[in-house]
């Protein structure tokens, strides 16, 4: 399923300018703790986190992620908003908690999945 779906449908509202809506989501990673995310994630995940700093960026490109959803109506810093676009890692917020965003991503992944 592509990030732009994901986003309208979710109701994840990006704060990047970078937005790379066509990519292909292959899952999703729920962590705040960034070397378990380094070394759990997949590349072509949704990265769910309540973190803000800067580290999301580098450790989303590492790893290949899709985009980053910043949960709890948190808002990251310019410097991370703006490293993230220079990285081309989309950024999303929301205001739902990180269970309810990745059991909504889950959800619609999962239902895709289902019609193939």
């Amino acid at each position: 399923m592509k990030l732009g779906s994901i986003a309208e449908r979710r109701g994840f509202r990006f704060i990047t300018e970078f937005r790379n809506e066509d990519v292909e989501v292959m899952g999703g990673y729920v962590g705040d703790l960034l070397s378990d995310v380094m070394a759990n994630a997949e590349e072509g995940n949704i990265w769910i986190t309540l973190q803000t700093h800067v580290n999301i960026v580098a450790v989303a490109a590492l790893k290949g992620i899709s985009g980053v959803v910043i949960v709890n109506g948190r808002r990251p810093g310019t410097d991370t908003i703006n490293k993230a676009d220079t990285e081309r890692i989309p950024l999303m917020i929301t205001d739902l908690s990180a269970f309810e965003a990745a059991g909504r991503l889950y959800r619609m992944l999962d239902a895709e999945n289902l019609q193939d």
